[in-house]
């Protein structure tokens, strides 16, 4: 009797599953207009949550760039100025505006980036052109100038703001 009741079940599930009735799918009218207002909210919510952020951490006195960068000496070095093309060695931590902490160099390491020709977050880099070998910064930077849509897809969630503590050790070359 237990196997008919567990054969019928099973028989009405697969048949009600596998109806012909096909579902319409949702049409939604997409624009580029609709894109940019996105857009725009989206940015609009990044700076609120980082004038929040500053607001709380007053003594950062930051510089913010046309693209929206933000960033702060908070130690002057007296070295060169890195610019397009310059090889450069950096020690850094990534964190989220709440604190999380993301990366960060281990000690006595450092990572190499080539300036505008590799794949460390876009703000990094244009950050980097406004430091001299010896400085250390932080940098407010918004998502999307960082991880953008995607995140990292590890560690750095989609549409996120990192505060990037930087040193500009040496350039190399």
């Amino acid at each position: 009797m237990k196997v008919f009741f567990v054969m019928s079940l099973l028989f009405l599930i697969i048949s009600t599953s596998c109806s012909s009735k096909k579902k319409s799918p949702v049409e939604v009218e997409w624009t580029k207009e609709k894109s940019m207002e996105l857009n725009k909210t989206i940015a609009l919510e990044e700076k609120v949550a980082i004038k929040l952020f500053l607001a709380q951490h007053s003594t950062w006195k930051m510089i913010e760039t046309g693209s929206g960068l933000q960033y702060y000496i908070y130690e002057k070095g007296s070295g060169d100025m890195p610019k397009v093309g310059s090889v450069v060695e950096i020690e850094y931590s990534i964190k989220m505006l709440d604190g999380t902490l993301c990366y960060e160099t281990a000690k006595d390491e450092v990572i190499v980036v080539v300036i505008d020709h590799s794949d460390v977050e876009t703000g990094v880099q244009e950050g980097l052109k406004k430091m001299k070998v010896g400085d250390r910064a932080k940098m407010i930077i918004p998502s999307h100038l960082a991880h953008g849509l995607t995140g990292d897809l590890d560690k750095i969630k989609p549409l996120t703001p990192i505060i990037v503590d930087i040193y500009l050790n040496e350039i190399i070359k």
